[in-house]
């Protein structure tokens, strides 16, 4: 797999100069474009189309200050007019004219290449289920996507929910993962951070909230149908909730690069149980899998 990612980073080299296309890239990988997007994001820790976009402003900075060629024939290479000046700025901090004339310092973003390496001696722990189709049941809000420390977001949506309706909810669950868990869905593909998501406190069901049910359905909850499919579930414990977002992290630049599956589309489940003082964790998260398809 990272031989093919360092493929398309190549492709993108050949073609800074003109429109670099996701398609392609992800042909080359030999993933799709919805699994390239999220691996890059999780390996470069940027979304891939600001990759492309510094990488492009970078070598535009460089032919600007060698003065080779004029400013208008390196803004008709790498963007347009008004556009490229603007986005030359915000890259660099001064514009292409005043870059050439002062040979101002400017921002490199240095081309990227993906290796392997090895860290510690700790093993991942993980299982791949199939599912039949379920519903995600809860109460649902958007918030922005959060990267390391507390989501304030999340904290002040649960904190706001009736605890007799929590309780409802709770009692509706007759699906693995049991009892109240956290669901992510429609996600940006880019996962960059402060981009917004679908979050639901939930519970999964079998069956749709409108069909008959043994417990009170709460008010203002949401469903979700979720097709049948396979789905990794790994699981980690430890302080909360770093290892939680370390283990997410790990999964995207760790096990899908070691391992012959790619995400698909669908929800991220997470099911976490605190420790009394809240400061310890044991989670489980359910993600969307398929097997790589051998080409």
């Amino acid at each position: 797999m990272l031989d093919r990612l360092n493929q398309a980073m190549d492709h993108i080299e050949r073609n800074l100069g003109d429109t670099v296309d996701v398609a392609d890239l992800a042909r080359t990988a030999c993933t799709s474009e919805y699994h390239l997007r999220r691996m890059f994001s999780a390996l470069a820790g940027m979304p891939l189309s600001e990759y492309i976009r510094r990488r492009r402003l970078t070598v535009a900075g460089a032919e600007v200050l060698s003065g080779d060629a004029t400013l208008l024939e390196i803004a008709i290479r790498y963007g347009s007019g008004e556009a490229f000046a603007r986005a030359f700025r915000t890259m660099h901090g001064v514009g292409p004219g005043e870059a050439r004339r002062t040979g101002a310092a400017l921002v490199s973003q240095p081309r990227l290449a993906f290796r392997l390496t090895v860290e510690g001696n700790s093993s991942m722990h993980y299982r791949v289920v199939d599912r039949p189709a379920f519903t995600v049941t809860g109460f649902k809000t958007r918030i922005p996507l959060i990267h390391s420390g507390p989501n304030q977001a999340i904290i002040d949506f649960v904190r706001g929910l009736d605890k007799s309706a929590r309780d409802q909810l709770e009692k509706l669950s007759d699906q693995e993962p049991r009892g109240i868990v956290a669901v992510c869905d429609d996600l940006d593909p880019s996962r960059a951070e402060g981009t917004e998501l679908d979050y639901y406190h939930a519970v999964i069901t079998s069956a749709p909230v409108s069909a008959p049910v043994s417990a009170p359905v709460p008010e203002g909850i949401t469903a979700l149908p979720v097709p049948p499919g396979a789905w990794a579930v790994f699981t980690t414990s430890g302080p909360a909730p770093q290892a939680i977002q370390e283990l997410w992290r790990d999964v995207f630049t760790e096990w899908f690069p070691s391992n012959p599956y790619r995400t698909r589309p669908g929800p991220e489940i997470l099911r976490t149980r605190l420790s009394p003082d809240g400061t310890e964790a044991d989670a489980e998260l359910w993600l969307p899998v398929e097997r790589e398809t051998t080409r």
